[in-house]
């Protein structure tokens, strides 16, 4: 079958709705919804009310894909500059700026309508405050910044699970601190690694990401000390009584998966293991969560 080729002069394909879907950052929107969603049974004994999530879940949903765009926008001159991100919607003229302004705008309006109204303010409230600070502060400002932007940034990131229990409870608890201590501490090790990765991308767009700015044996040897921090941090919800004995041996299997994967990439690294520890890191959280939420309904199968 012939397929027909595009020259500098062609005017480029019509966006799809693939596009407009790329721009939300799916993969990352489904890792945030699902801590949010752990965030909600944490914050109750029994099932969290239907209406709180499906609702809650909904609005944080549109919420932060609502920042994944705007993030788009804002840094479709780097994206074009990198390797791994030259084809997106933005840089490759598929969707122009206005419509992804406008697609964004209608995504949090509506993320935040939904909260409003169908959960509690108080979740909307901070809802927003994420959107605001992963899509302006972080993306705007600190990206290119300090080589220290996803040790500040990543408090945005870090939130939903804090979303999520105050959809429920309409109040922040320490437990739900505890949550957001641990998605702010391993942010820095799993972004570094991808850091490490395309490093080179970031220097042609010139961003001072911690591997550009001091090397690669630093970067290496903080990756380390972050993870190390994060398996202590991790503990903390055995220690204050929030998870049982499951759980913490979880953290600890997983704990020194995570650690085997950054002492290689310091002493013993290859081609592929920056990717490979990235990789890791985003199992990792996922499964920790995991192995929160089961051992929170434990009790209800097995009383004691």
């Amino acid at each position: 079958m012939l397929t027909k080729e595009y020259s500098n002069t062609d005017a480029p394909p019509a966006a799809s709705w693939r596009d407009y879907y790329a721009l939300t950052k799916p993969g990352v929107v489904q890792l945030l919804v699902f801590t949010a969603i752990v965030g909600m049974f944490l914050a109750t004994p029994g099932m969290v009310p239907w209406d709180v999530l499906v609702f809650g879940s909904l609005g944080i949903a549109l919420a932060a894909a609502s920042a994944a765009a705007i993030n788009h926008v804002l840094d479709q001159r780097i994206d074009a500059a990198m390797a791994r991100t030259r084809l997106r919607p933005l840089p490759s003229g598929r969707i122009g700026e206005r419509d992804a302004l406008a697609f964004a705008l209608a995504l949090g309006l509506a993320g935040l309508a939904v909260l409003v109204l169908f959960v509690n303010a108080l979740t909307a409230a901070l809802t927003f405050l994420s959107l605001i600070g992963y899509a302006v502060v972080y993306t705007a400002y600190l990206k290119r910044a300090t080589p220290q932007n996803i040790v500040i940034g990543g408090a945005a990131g870090a939130a939903p699970p804090v979303l999520g229990w105050a959809a429920v409870t309409n109040e922040v608890s320490g437990y739900a601190l505890l949550l957001f201590l641990i998605i702010f501490t391993w942010t820095p090790p799993h972004f570094w690694a991808l850091a490490i990765a395309r490093r080179r991308d970031y220097e042609r767009a010139d961003i001072p990401m911690f591997p550009v700015a001091y090397g690669e044996a630093m970067t290496k040897s903080f990756v380390i000390y972050y993870t190390i921090l994060l398996i202590v941090v991790t503990l903390l919800p055995y220690l204050t009584g929030m998870s049982g004995v499951l759980y913490l041996l979880g953290a600890i299997a997983l704990g020194a998966g995570f650690l085997g994967y950054t002492l290689r990439l310091k002493l013993a690294p290859r081609q592929d293991t920056a990717m490979k520890t990235f990789a890791y890191s985003i199992t990792y959280l996922m499964a920790l969560f995991s192995f929160l939420l089961v051992d929170h309904y434990i009790p209800l199968f097995w009383p004691e």
